[in-house]
C-alpha cells in the first residue's frame, strides 16, 4: 500500500484524532508527541486535507487574515517597486523598548 492510497482511507475519526494531537501536542492517551511524531503527523493531516478537498479554512495551520487582508501586514501583498512610496506610513507604530 502506497501513502497515498493510506492517506485516501483513512478515517475521517482518525483524521480528526491526529489533528487534535498536534494542537494538543500530545495523544490522546495523554502521551507526548515526539518532534518526529508532530512532523509525520502532520504531513499526513496536510495530506489528507489536500486529497479530500478541505476548505481553506478549516484546514491545519489556517490563518484568518481579517481585517489585515490587503494591507502592509499581510504577507501575500505584493511590495511596490524601490523608490515608489505608496505606503501609508499611518500603518506602522515605532515600539521601542
Amino acid at each position: 500500500m502506497t501513502y497515498e492510497e493510506l492517506i485516501k482511507r483513512l478515517d475521517p475519526a482518525v483524521y480528526q484524532s491526529l489533528k487534535r494531537s498536534i494542537e494538543l501536542g500530545k495523544w490522546p492517551d495523554g502521551r507526548k508527541l515526539t518532534a518526529q511524531q508532530r512532523e509525520i503527523s502532520l504531513e499526513a493531516v496536510i495530506y489528507y486535507e489536500n486529497l479530500h478537498g478541505i476548505p481553506e479554512q478549516e484546514r491545519v495551520g489556517y490563518l484568518d487574515r481579517g481585517s489585515k487582508a490587503g494591507t502592509a501586514c499581510d504577507p501575500s501583498v505584493q511590495r511596490g517597486q524601490a523608490g515608489s512610496n505608496n505606503v501609508d506610513p499611518g500603518q506602522f507604530v515605532e515600539v521601542k523598548s
